[in-house]
């Protein structure tokens, strides 16, 4: 017999992570219910705050297609002015002009002097406006060749 295992078995006496201190070994049972709990919660929360910031660029999105519609319209507007002496309601005169998939745009108001529109998306209750020349401003508008929304 050696000195090294001198009357002790060393498979006898195992201590691991997964044994008890009376030698019966526990088996692995996963996650416990507080531990779930908190990564539930924790998702919860990460959700809370992300959900809001999607529908802001969803808005921020309408709007600027809202917005680009407008500054489509002033250029195909300034074209037809080039060509005619006089600005035009009417979008089929425009080279057909359409608005983008879910935007409703609408020339208020076209003369010889200038014109207004505005713009709406179904997605939104929010309103783009613009106005050239002599033309009456829609409200929010207020400066001349500056799209404004509410």
């Amino acid at each position: 017999m050696s000195a090294h295992n001198r009357g002790v078995d060393s498979g006898a006496c195992r201590i691991g992570a997964l044994s008890r201190p009376e030698g019966n070994a526990v088996k692995a049972r996963g996650f416990t219910l507080i531990e779930l709990l908190i990564v539930v919660v924790i998702i919860g929360i990460l959700a809370a705050i992300a959900i809001p910031k999607f529908a802001n660029t969803k808005q921020k999105a309408y709007v600027a297609q809202m917005k680009s519609d407008l500054k489509n319209l002033a250029t195909a507007e300034e074209a037809f002015f080039y060509d005619s002496t006089y600005y035009t309601s009417s979008l089929a005169q425009l080279n057909n002009f359409s608005a983008s998939t879910g935007v409703t745009l609408t020339v208020v108001q076209a003369s010889p002097m200038g014109w207004s529109a505005q713009t709406v998306h179904s997605q939104t209750s929010r309103l783009c406006t613009l106005f050239e020349g002599n033309a009456t401003p829609i409200p929010p508008a207020t400066v001349e060749g500056r799209i404004t929304c509410t």
